[in-house]
C-alpha cells in the first residue's frame, strides 16, 4: 500500500505532489463512504486522537471530529479556553498530560507560528496542523484543491486568484503552495496593505484591480478580512473595502464567462461576498464543506497507517 512521504501533516510545503495525489485518491474513496446510508467504517477502531484547539474554531473542529467519528477512532477534545493553559500550563505540559493517556494522533490549532513543528519534535505522536497563526492551514488548502479538481477536472493549468486579506491568512499561504505544486498559476488581489511583501518571492503576481483579476481567473477563492488579527487599521472603512474588493452578482455577470467562486468560511456576507454570489450556481462553498470531511478522513487514515500497534 502507498504511504505518505511525511510522518506528520505540518504544512503543504512538506508535501510532494505524489502525497497530494495519494490524499485525493483516498478522499475519493471516503467521499463514497460518507454518501452511504451507513457512513462509518471501522478503519481506526484502535486509534486515539486528541483535538487540541488553543484558538476558537467551529468549522475546522467539527469537520475533524466528524472525520474521526466516521473512521471509528476514539476522540479526546481539548479546548484551551476551558483548560489549565489559562493557569499558565505550557504547551509541552498539556501535551504530555494528554499523551500519557496513550494518544496516537494530535490535531492542533495554535495562535503561534510553528507550534505544530515544535510539538512534532517533542512528542511521540502523529501531528496534524489545523492552523498555526497566520502561517499554514494544510487541510484547508487540500480540500480547496480537491474541490477545484472535482469541479474543473484538474488543477493543472488553471488560473486561481486569491482575493482579500492575504497578510493575515494561513489559508492563502497553504493554497499557494498546494496550487503551484499541482501546476496551477496563482495571483493574489486585495488592498496593498493586506498583501505581504514576500509574496512575489513565491512566484505569485499581485493584481490590485478586482475586475482585472476576475477577468483573468478560472477560480476566485475569496477570503474574509481577519479583524481579530489586526492591531492597526489597514484600510479606511469596511464600506470602501466592499466597494473595491467585494464580489457581487453585477461584477460576475459583467465578466462574459463563468468563473468558480470559493470561500473557506466563515463568510462575512455583504462584505467580501454578497449572498446572491455565495448561494449561486457558480459557488462551490458547500462542496468545500463536504469535501473537508473526506480530505480530513484521508489524512488521518494515511497517517494512522504508519502507526505500529
Amino acid at each position: 500500500m502507498k504511504q505518505l512521504s511525511t510522518k506528520h501533516l505540518l504544512g503543504i510545503k512538506n508535501l510532494k505532489k505524489e502525497d497530494i495525489n495519494l490524499i485525493f485518491e483516498t478522499a475519493d474513496h471516503f467521499k463514497e463512504v460518507i454518501n452511504r446510508p451507513i457512513k462509518k467504517v471501522p478503519s481506526l477502531r484502535d486509534i486515539t486522537i486528541a483535538n487540541l484547539f488553543f484558538e476558537n474554531s467551529t468549522r475546522t473542529k467539527l469537520s475533524f471530529e466528524l472525520a474521526e467519528k466516521r473512521l471509528s477512532a476514539d476522540i479526546i477534545n481539548f479546548s484551551a479556553s476551558q483548560s489549565s493553559v489559562k493557569k499558565g500550563e505550557t504547551l509541552i505540559d498539556t501535551v504530555n498530560n494528554i499523551l500519557s493517556m496513550k494518544v496516537d494522533i494530535v490535531v492542533m490549532r495554535h495562535p503561534n507560528v510553528g507550534a505544530s513543528v515544535f510539538l512534532s519534535k517533542h512528542v511521540d505522536a502523529k501531528i496534524i496542523n489545523a492552523g498555526d497563526g497566520a502561517h499554514e492551514h494544510p487541510t484547508q488548502a487540500l480540500l480547496d484543491s480537491y474541490s477545484i479538481r472535482e469541479k474543473l477536472g484538474t488543477v493543472k493549468g488553471k488560473k486561481i486568484v486569491i482575493i482579500g486579506d492575504i497578510l493575515h491568512s494561513r489559508v492563502a499561504l497553504s493554497n499557494i503552495f498546494a496550487l503551484q505544486l499541482q501546476g496551477a498559476t496563482v495571483k493574489v488581489c486585495g488592498p496593498t496593505t493586506l498583501i505581504p511583501k514576500y509574496i512575489s518571492s513565491l512566484g505569485v503576481q499581485v493584481e490590485t484591480n478586482l475586475k482585472k483579476a476576475l477577468d483573468w481567473c478560472d477560480v476566485a477563492n475569496v477570503l474574509r478580512v481577519q479583524h481579530e488579527r489586526m492591531d492597526i487599521k489597514y484600510f479606511p472603512s469596511i464600506r470602501e473595502y466592499t466597494q473595491l474588493f467585494g464580489i457581487n452578482k453585477e461584477i460576475l455577470d459583467s465578466l462574459g464567462k463563468k468563473i468558480v467562486i470559493m470561500h473557506p468560511g466563515p463568510i462575512n456576507r455583504g462584505v467580501e461576498i454578497t449572498s446572491n454570489v455565495a448561494d449561486s450556481d457558480q459557488s462551490i462553498i458547500l462542496n468545500q464543506v463536504e469535501n473537508g470531511v473526506a480530505i480530513r478522513m484521508a489524512v488521518i487514515y494515511l497517517l494512522a497507517q504508519q502507526i505500529k500497534k
